[in-house]
């Protein structure tokens, strides 16, 4: 491979300098992303493997971010699962018009298999690892089964909540039901994905950070664990991102994961105090500081380079996605100041 540096960063071997990619790297603030998106709908996106491993080459081209994540959505699991998933431009992001409101329902879910209901994934995979030709590793991903969940009971992004609030505190043992099918799923899914050529994964648990920290330990954290444990890893790194849980950084890690990825609000360098001799961090610029001038954002990048200090094991990331409409050349200047910053950590 001409570009291990992110592999060798999620191993904690030595690196010459910091890797860095971007979550949502293959997104609306690149003018090529929306030139593609302009003629077809986002899950024919998803879900034509050409497609998906055009978009989701343009941010190694174009950017020069050090690993290529795969262009899909988290929700193409529960939509094979048997639930109906509808993107309509303007409405506010995916929904499920028919959300999980009963035991029965969440019964009648489809365990399914991911090299058939799931395939395109598995095929858009293959094609964007050939495209690749070994210049940058490929990244496959899941949401994880809490935060899956919860867009299955809500039926969409919330404020509130309630429901699956209602669910996890009125009826537990019907949320647990859930998420055990839900990890199971996921972790069939990511297997697939591994076996289909991705060379790491990540679990998103966008929404674990709105349950108070116990519940978090009991409905997202032991399901991850428990995809984790499914996993056929093959030394493949498994990167865990759990948004707004700096809480609980240190039972993040303890469930093993080759990564932990960070957030904004947590300091990188207590992280690494705390947890950095087991396990590679991620992250964690705030995604809005693109917004500010290119000077502004190398002394931002400086800054984290500077808390984490010398060695290896942190791959440079933002702390969530970048933003749909942060300039493009800031995203670049970002990419240039942690690839320029990074090698006097590394001596």
């Amino acid at each position: 491979m001409t570009n291990d540096l992110f592999l060798r960063a999620c191993r904690r071997e030595p690196v010459e300098r910091t890797p860095v990619w971007m979550m949502r790297q293959a997104g609306r603030y690149l003018p090529e992303y929306r030139a593609v998106r302009a003629k077809y709908e986002f899950l024919t996106l998803c879900k034509t493997p050409e497609l998906a491993a055009e978009v989701s080459l343009q941010p190694v081209d174009l950017i020069g971010v050090d690993a290529c994540i795969i262009f899909s959505d988290i929700l193409v699991v529960p939509e094979a699962m048997g639930m109906k998933l509808v993107v309509e431009e303007g409405m506010g992001g995916p929904r499920f018009p028919h959300p999980l409101r009963s035991r029965s329902e969440i019964d009648h879910l489809k365990v399914p298999d991911p090299n058939h209901e799931l395939n395109y994934m598995m095929d858009a995979l293959r094609l964007t690892r050939k495209r690749l030709e070994g210049r940058v590793p490929l990244i496959g991903f899941a949401g994880s089964p809490w935060t899956l969940a919860t867009y299955m009971v809500e039926g969409k992004g919330s404020k509130s909540f309630r429901h699956i609030k209602e669910l996890v505190y009125n009826n537990p043992r019907d949320a647990h039901a859930l998420l055990e099918k839900l990890a199971r799923v996921v972790a069939a899914y990511l297997n697939a994905q591994i076996e289909a050529g991705a060379q790491a994964i990540q679990i998103f648990d966008t929404w674990g950070g709105i349950l108070p920290q116990e519940e978090f330990r009991e409905f997202s954290l032991r399901w991850i664990s428990h995809v984790l444990q499914l996993l056929r890893r093959n030394n493949i790194p498994v990167i865990v991102f759990c948004k707004d849980c700096g809480h609980s950084l240190e039972a993040i890690a303890d469930t093993r994961p080759d990564v932990v990825s960070l957030d904004w609000t947590v300091d990188l360098g207590k992280a690494r105090d705390m947890v950095g001799s087991y396990v590679a961090l991620q992250g964690n610029m705030d995604p809005a500081l693109l917004y500010a001038s290119p000077e502004r954002i190398l002394a931002a990048v400086q800054k984290i380079l500077e808390k984490f200090g010398k060695g290896s094991g942190h791959i440079f990331n933002l702390g969530h996605g970048v933003l749909p409409d942060i300039p493009v050349e800031h995203a670049k200047a970002f990419v240039q100041a942690v690839k320029s910053g990074s090698p006097k950590y590394h001596k």
